[in-house]
């Protein structure tokens, strides 16, 4: 099973306590999944789909909770696709008007289609509300990546308007919600890991949010190890090419000038070097008698690159 598919697994097991707290999730549901379907006689009948058994099943049990309304589940088989749909529907004019009525998306007094509306911020006016509408909203349109491979969370919408107003829930627990048009929808997303882990706690994932810090933990643990290996090749590739050219500029001044009116200390220095082309400036130092420090060291060779230096641009001069 995806990782996004845990989440639903989840959520769908999340059976609120409070009724008002069930009409939010629920009304989330009617949004971004259901359909609502007005006849010729102005009679009412909901449809509610899903390609997830659970999701189904959480809408068939917030019904029956919240309203003590029985619906029927049909289920769909492609074969061409090899997938199963599943839609949960509310046949009866008057249980889909009273659930509609509950949910603040039809008025009271009527059954026209013009007064159906999208979701109404009557309903989600307490933190507990928002939280159940969330996941709601995410069961019913949305989506995670793997999070061994990406951050990305992600509720899809039909509309502008119900996009902006998911954003806002989202925006109400201080997450910094995005919108992008994709195609003929327009998708509410988040991308830092530690804004998934935020949503994910607000809509109360809590086994899903310990998956994912558990991952987070692990690539923060490798990043920082990849970080410090990284620093320790470029300190060595650094050592190396130093100690590279202190003994191409030694051997220059040896073979050209010699080392007779070299200082004794620097010749100490430049045959510790010649002896130990692999040896870090410290173990340089501590390998001549009496030890030198590695500041001590580093000046010494750096007088010697000087002269080797000065050897050459003299050279240069002559020829």
């Amino acid at each position: 099973m995806s990782f996004s598919g845990k989440v639903k697994e989840e959520l769908a097991g999340n059976i609120s306590a409070a009724r008002h707290c069930r009409i939010a999730e629920t009304a989330a549901f009617l949004g971004l999944c259901g359909t609502i379907v007005v006849n010729s006689f102005d009679r009412l009948s909901i449809k509610i789909h899903s390609e997830n058994l659970l999701v189904a099943r959480k809408v068939f049990t917030l019904i029956e909770k919240t309203f003590n309304i029985k619906t029927d589940i049909s289920v769909r088989r492609n074969i061409a696709k090899e997938s199963v749909s599943y839609t949960v529907v509310v046949k009866n004019h008057e249980d889909a008007l009273r659930i509609l009525q509950a949910a603040k998306m039809i008025t009271e007094h009527s059954g026209n289609r013009k007064e159906i509306c999208a979701f109404s911020p009557l309903i989600i006016q307490q933190t507990c509300c928002r939280r159940a509408f969330l996941r709601g909203a995410f069961q019913a349109a949305g989506s995670m990546s793997d999070p061994n491979k990406s951050y990305h969370f992600e509720i899809v919408c039909s509309s502008r308007e119900a996009a902006r107003q998911i954003q806002q829930v989202i925006r109400g627990f201080e997450l910094d919600a995005k919108i992008v048009p994709r195609k003929k929808s327009f998708v509410v997303y988040l991308k830092e890991g530690s804004q998934i882990v935020d949503v994910l706690n607000v809509m109360e994932a809590h086994v899903a949010l310990m998956e994912l810090e558990n991952v987070r933990i692990l690539k923060e643990m490798r990043n920082s190890v990849n970080r410090k290996v990284n620093c320790e090749t470029a300190n060595i590739n650094k050592t190396v090419s130093a100690a590279v050219k202190q003994i191409e500029d030694i051997t220059y001044l040896r073979d050209t000038v010699g080392f007779e009116h070299v200082p004794e200390n620097l010749v100490e220095a430049a045959i510790a070097r010649l002896e130990n082309p692999d040896a870090t400036l410290k173990e340089l130092g501590e390998s001549m008698s009496p030890p030198v420090g590695k500041s001590g060291i580093n000046h010494r060779l750096r007088r010697l690159s000087e002269m080797a230096d000065k050897v050459r641009q003299e050279q240069g001069g002559l020829l």
